[in-house]
């Protein structure tokens, strides 16, 4: 049997189901309940979630702005690898996850709390996500998950719950809401209700941080992102924080009608899921970064990176974030970026980004070795022969013995 609970830090958004689950801690475990929210960049006003809290009796309340953190030490070593689960998703979802974990194991440990709790659903990634970083940095820790728990099954339930408790409903939760949203700085996702069936287009009231590419202006803009051993620093000569500058790449996305997907995806636990995810900044960011590599990555670098990426995406969809795979494959991964330096140019328009420039002082071309032009002897293209014969040596060996 286990030991009661005293004290649990309650991932907490100041939603309609995270405030359910602070009282229904209170009921169910009897214990006392700190609450944590992060602020990750989602645009949305932080502080009725304290005032919320309060309300409902509680006394230790942390709201912390991780805006940096999160830019800094979770999507920019996530993009040196050019990250993309099953080819497509920037991850914007699943990169949040081991920091809000990692910050309530934090505040666990300073408030002395012996559990931790989450609102993610039994179906879903996020309660992966979020209890594997959990174990990983607290192999002791207690792990509350109320939808593995509670017979509270359905929105119906739910409302009818926060009535008889008197927890304050918002006017838009009360009967079905259109869909499901989560928000950081580098994405917006929406999944389930309208979006369900996958053979339905999204209808534009689902997007709100892009304007539709056909309704985007009819002139390109032209974006320069400069960057420092794998990392953006400037955006049009202008140096920004790495929060600042995902923020600015957003707003130039988004007005250009950049980084929609829709996505039927495969989850960790086994289902298809269908979302709809806006990343305006992140797939600026993605297409500079490889523009960038393009001139300064030696190919069998690039080559091996490109092989290691699936992996890599993989395992931060799955939430191994903390894991020791995931460290050996960011080790190499960082040690490619050294010279992955300069300044690239990029061309905006109706929903594509599109990279037209790049330089760099670590510039592995040689336009001496390309150009079609007199090469003043720096290529001997007589040398090509030898090298063909040479790969073609087995291919050769192969078709003899098949001819006999």
């Amino acid at each position: 049997m286990q030991k009661p609970v005293k004290k649990v830090v309650l991932a907490y958004s100041g939603g309609l189901d995270t405030s359910i689950i602070l009282k229904w801690l209170q009921e169910t475990y009897g214990c006392e309940v700190v609450t944590f929210t992060a602020d990750l960049g989602q645009g949305e006003e932080l502080e009725p979630a304290r005032k919320k809290a309060q309300m409902m009796g509680i006394k230790e309340i942390f709201i912390d702005d991780l805006r940096e953190e999160f830019v800094r030490d979770f999507v920019m070593p996530m993009f040196r690898a050019n990250a993309l689960y099953e080819g497509q998703y920037l991850l914007g979802t699943s990169i949040a996850r081991p920091l809000i974990a990692k910050r309530q194991i934090e505040i666990a440990r300073k408030v002395g709390a012996d559990a931790v709790c989450h609102g993610a659903t039994g179906k879903g990634n996020d309660q992966v996500r979020f209890e594997l970083t959990y174990y990983a940095l607290e192999p002791g820790i207690r792990v509350i998950a109320p939808w593995r728990e509670w017979k509270l099954d359905s929105r119906t339930k739910l409302l009818e719950y926060a009535e008889a408790n008197q927890i304050p409903i918002a006017k838009d939760k009360r009967g079905e809401a259109p869909f499901s949203v989560d928000a950081n700085l580098l994405h917006i996702s929406a999944e389930g209700k309208v979006l369900e069936d996958p053979w339905q287009e999204p209808e534009e009231f689902v997007f709100s941080r892009s304007v539709a590419p056909e309704a985007a202006p009819d002139k390109p803009e032209y974006v320069e992102i400069e960057f420092e051993k794998g990392d953006p620093v400037a955006v049009n000569g202008r140096k920004l924080s790495p929060a600042a500058m995902l923020a600015e790449l957003n707003a130039i996305g988004g007005r250009h009608g950049i980084g929609r997907l829709d996505l039927v995806e495969n989850r960790f636990v086994g289902m298809k899921s269908r979302g709809v995810y806006e990343t305006p900044g992140g797939t600026i960011w993605q297409a500079a970064h490889r523009g960038i590599e393009s001139i300064t990555l030696d190919r069998g670098a690039m080559h091996l990176k490109d092989e290691l990426m699936p992996r890599y995406a993989e395992l931060v969809y799955y939430g191994f974030w903390f894991a020791p795979e995931r460290e050996m494959l960011q080790a190499a991964i960082d040690k490619s970026q050294e010279n992955v330096s300069g300044t690239v140019r990029l061309k905006c328009y109706k929903g594509s980004v599109r990279v037209v420039g790049r330089k760099s002082p670590k510039s592995l071309y040689s336009l001496a070795h390309v150009t079609f032009e007199e090469d003043a002897g720096a290529y001997n293209q007589r040398d090509a022969e030898g090298f063909i014969k040479l790969n073609a040596l087995r291919l050769r060996l192969s078709a003899a013995k098949r001819k006999g």
